[in-house]
């Protein structure tokens, strides 16, 4: 039995990823950037940009911030050109096929109740030139060559994080409100193609994303949702895919902790959030920073994240996460339009997640939390011994 299709593997574009690869020799970072993107190498193809200011960043920024400016006259990407386009494009050289979305963290301050982008919820009477900055910001970075095939509304809609980072809360009907009545509208009418994911939230949120897309005026304009892994389980997902079952399912972001004695080797929890993102429906995996430094920065919020890589901020020499080593394994081996198919596995600790990719060629991808193991693989009339090193991932191909 076949199931959803798999756009790609990827992370996040922040502008604090971005400001360490150009803290890179040029060299180096084309080196880099062929490992994690080239097609023949891990072939990173779905990835995230931030509109404006995360708190991954130098600084807090949107694209237009002052006194109010509902005609968005003041409206400017340039902070971006220092280096995020830069890196934008450079991705998108080692692989054309790059998938990018887009998220804002928070509206421009003016926008809010508070005036201010840390924390605080968006003014219902702004929501129409909200729509414009938009629009604004993707006819910006088409123009820069930096094309964006869709955008969220707003990163985690169910916090402000208490004001310490850019944040905003959008309750429910705003969100719907938004969409269905401004940013739906003024995507279509300006020849925009950009897709809308809602949500953008944890998986205990299921319940939300279901009464968003029971809304018949939202899905003439959005059928995704976007899910963060932070809080509740996978098989929530299981519900929002059984009461809207042509939805497409993405998860948007997840990261390690630099300060984990495990951030360089805890390839097999990832193996085993990615398989379980998979196995519940999810069609794409991006996690969050691509790269930071050593003690987690460039950051203006209080989480302590680490990069997909290290970019030491010294020696510049790169280093990879335990989460790095896990994307390899999808990424490397699964290509656009693979289909994931059904498979059981009744061995303890271990996960598994099969797919066939468009050539017709099988994946397996099989995470062994736990120790040594033998296992017997069986498909139709084949079967296959393989010997499962504790802790591990295991990428088996076939035709």
């Amino acid at each position: 039995m076949k199931h959803q299709e798999m756009l790609g593997f990827g992370a996040a574009f922040t502008d604090a990823a971005c400001y360490m690869f150009n803290q890179l020799p040029s060299e180096a970072r084309g080196g880099l950037f062929h490992e994690l993107f080239d097609p023949s190498e891990m072939g990173l193809s779905v990835c995230r940009t931030c509109i404006g200011s995360s708190d991954y960043s130098t600084e807090v920024f949107s694209y237009d911030e002052g006194e109010p400016d509902p005609e968005m006259k003041r409206f400017s990407i340039a902070h971006d050109q220092a280096y995020v386009l830069p890196m934008l494009r450079q991705a998108r050289k080692a692989n054309p096929d790059l998938f990018l979305f887009s998220s804002p963290w928070s509206p421009p301050g003016w926008m809010k109740a508070g005036s201010s982008m840390l924390g605080g919820t968006i003014r219902q009477h702004y929501f129409a030139p909200y729509a414009q900055y938009f629009v604004k910001f993707l006819e910006a970075y088409a123009a820069e060559g930096v094309p964006v095939q869709a955008v969220t509304v707003q990163n985690e809609v169910d916090t402000d994080q208490d004001g310490r980072m850019p944040a905003c809360a959008w309750p429910q009907e705003y969100e719907i409100g938004f969409v269905k009545n401004h940013l739906g509208p003024a995507l279509q009418q300006n020849g925009l193609v950009t897709k809308i994911w809602v949500l953008d939230h944890n998986y205990n949120l299921w319940g939300r994303a279901i009464c968003e897309l029971d809304d018949e005026d939202l899905r003439k304009y959005c059928n995704a949702v976007a899910f963060h892994g932070y809080v509740g389980m996978p098989e929530m997902m299981d519900k929002l895919h059984a009461a809207h079952p042509e939805a497409q399912l993405y998860w948007t972001e997840g990261g390690p902790d630099y300060t984990s004695p495990d951030y360089a080797t805890d390839w097999a929890k990832w193996g085993q959030t990615f398989t379980q993102a998979i196995r519940h429906w999810c069609q794409a995996l991006s996690g969050w920073n691509l790269a930071l430094d050593e003690k987690g920065r460039p950051n203006i919020g209080p989480f302590p994240c680490g990069g997909l890589v290290t970019i030491h901020s010294q020696t510049k020499e790169i280093t990879r996460s335990g989460q790095y080593w896990a994307f390899a394994h999808f990424s490397r081996h699964l290509h656009r339009g693979a289909k994931r198919f059904e498979t059981t596995c009744k061995i303890e600790d271990v996960d598994q997640v099969g797919f066939e990719n468009p050539d017709g060629r099988k994946v397996l991808v099989v995470t062994n939390s736990g120790g040594a193991k033998a296992a017997v693989l069986t498909q139709a009339n084949k079967t296959a011994e393989v010997t499962l090193a504790p802790d591990s991932l295991t990428t088996l191909s076939w035709s």
